[in-house]
């Protein structure tokens, strides 16, 4: 039975998943687990390449120890970011985290250059401060002598690609989400790259998940003990996560709960109108060009970094919290604090740019409320109910957009990833959006890399006989508003 190794890599963490077919059924096995981290350096925040690195060869290693050898291996992780490389292949600059505030104001500049509704009319692609549009007018703005050396740009999973194996892709699913990327022509706008003053030789061919990169190279086989091929999935974990959903129907809306969480529906075409501009609406690319017509909220990260202020753990290096009591809060700790403040009723915008990167979540939401004219939470259990009410409702919002713009019905929400387990917010959105809410499977990121790898083998014939399976393969919770 042949084995598919699935390197997952989010914002917080990283896990390498062995998946394998049988009878007909998909079954996983998490072999190794490792902790993503940013640091401070160069006035930054940076992602910690070397730290990341040792992780994906740890987990390979741990395969060896194992004796369990994939045949092929994936690698996706969030979107946006990128690392530049000289002519030598050499890295130029720091990998900055997508939070950063470099791209302060870079927004504007971009529309002294293009007109935000021509933007979204060419590319299709939600406004937000963190795409790499507005990261690489920032760092030409700070620092031009690095993109004036670089001869490629990668995005992260194709840079860690190409560590394994010595070749450079540009997947286009991740491409996507730079807002470079033409939506109908599905390559990069090269007019809009001229326009930005960017330099044409770095934005090279896009290639479809199921690509062959290579054969890992001679140097990290002799480094983990074994041979394995490389290919492209859906490196942007959002286009892996919308695989792997099971929907009944094509009335079902897709949910990605994650560190953020990603609402939306699967389109052959994109939506490109100005109410859909508006709507904040992102025509991302998937697999086989099915357009991701989804919008981007800010998810469980609100939750995480309240956990992490709480627990006194800072999110990047250098930084502390002064909400630590000595107590230490586990995620269902702050599901029961929830809900013993269900009756507080503040809620806040979540897609506020005060959310994406504050020195304190907990004031940050406190400080909406004062603004707003709301109660501002006192205890732990008024914050996290704030925060399930705003979730919940900006969810609802977010369908009845979606119903305007194409002009269907949704009769239900299929929601996939490590978020589906909050049942307490599972139970909110369905209440709010008076749908019913089909939670899992968990691990629905890593499930959509490896289909893409089981489809390349011939395990299966296609995605549909592939979701097939998953709807047999995993548990799949369903919570009535009725019940909620």
């Amino acid at each position: 039975m042949n084995e598919y190794l699935a390197i997952d890599i989010g914002a917080s963490s990283g896990r390498h998943i062995l998946g394998s077919v049988k009878d007909g059924r998909i079954e996983l096995e998490e072999i190794y687990r490792f902790d993503n981290r940013q640091v401070h350096k160069n006035g930054h925040d940076c992602w910690d390449m070397e730290y990341l690195w040792s992780g994906i060869l740890g987990g390979l290693k741990a395969c060896k120890e194992r004796n369990r050898i994939p045949k092929t291996i994936s690698i996706d992780t969030w979107g946006v970011d990128f690392v530049l490389l000289d002519e030598k292949d050499r890295v130029i600059g720091d990998a900055v985290a997508y939070r950063d505030k470099r791209t302060e104001g870079a927004d504007a500049l971009v529309e002294e250059m293009i007109p935000s509704s021509e933007l979204y009319a060419k590319t299709g692609i939600q406004k937000a401060i963190f795409n790499t549009i507005y990261q690489l007018t920032a760092l030409k703005k700070e620092h031009p002598e690095q993109l004036e050396a670089a001869k490629s740009l990668l995005m992260l999973p194709d840079y860690l690609g190409f560590l394994l194996t010595g070749v450079k892709k540009q997947e286009y699913t991740i491409a996507t989400t730079s807002g470079l990327v033409n939506a109908v022509q599905k390559t990069w706008d090269r007019e809009l790259l001229v326009r930005l003053g960017l330099p044409d030789r770095i934005f090279g061919e896009l290639s479809m998940p199921g690509t062959v990169v290579g054969e890992l190279s001679e140097e990290i086989r002799k480094e983990i003990g074994f041979a394995s091929t490389v290919i492209l999935p859906a490196t942007h974990d959002t286009g892996s996560a919308f695989l792997a959903v099971p929907a009944r129907d094509d009335k079902a809306v897709y949910l990605s709960s994650g560190t953020w969480s990603l609402l939306g529906v699967e389109n052959k075409e994109p939506i490109t109108s100005e109410a859909s501009r508006k709507h904040d609406f992102s025509n991302e690319g998937g697999a086989w060009y099915r357009y991701r017509y989804l919008k981007n909220i800010m998810g469980l990260w609100m939750i995480q970094s309240i956990r992490r202020e709480l627990n006194g753990v800072a999110y990047v290096a250098g930084r502390t919290s002064r909400y630590a009591n000595g107590k230490k809060y586990s995620f269902p700790d702050l599901i029961e604090a929830a809900k013993e403040a269900s009756d507080f009723s503040s809620v806040v915008d979540v897609n506020k740019d005060v959310f994406l990167a504050p020195e304190s979540m907990i004031d940050a939401i406190k400080g909406e409320c004062e603004r707003t004219g709301q109660p501002v939470p006192k205890t732990v259990g008024e914050i996290m109910q704030c925060v399930y009410l705003s979730l919940s409702k900006c969810y609802r919002d977010a369908i009845l957009e979606l119903s305007e713009l194409t002009g269907k019905t949704y009769t239900s929400i299929n929601i996939v990833g490590g978020g589906c387990q909050d049942m307490y917010l599972n139970m909110m959105t369905a209440k709010a959006t008076g749908l019913p809410v089909f939670a899992g499977p968990i691990e629905g990121t890593a499930i959509g890399n490896l289909v893409i790898q089981f489809i390349a083998a011939g395990e299966f014939a296609g995605l549909q006989e592939a979701r097939e399976a998953i709807k047999k393969s995993f548990d799949i919770r369903e919570i009535c508003a009725a019940e909620s």
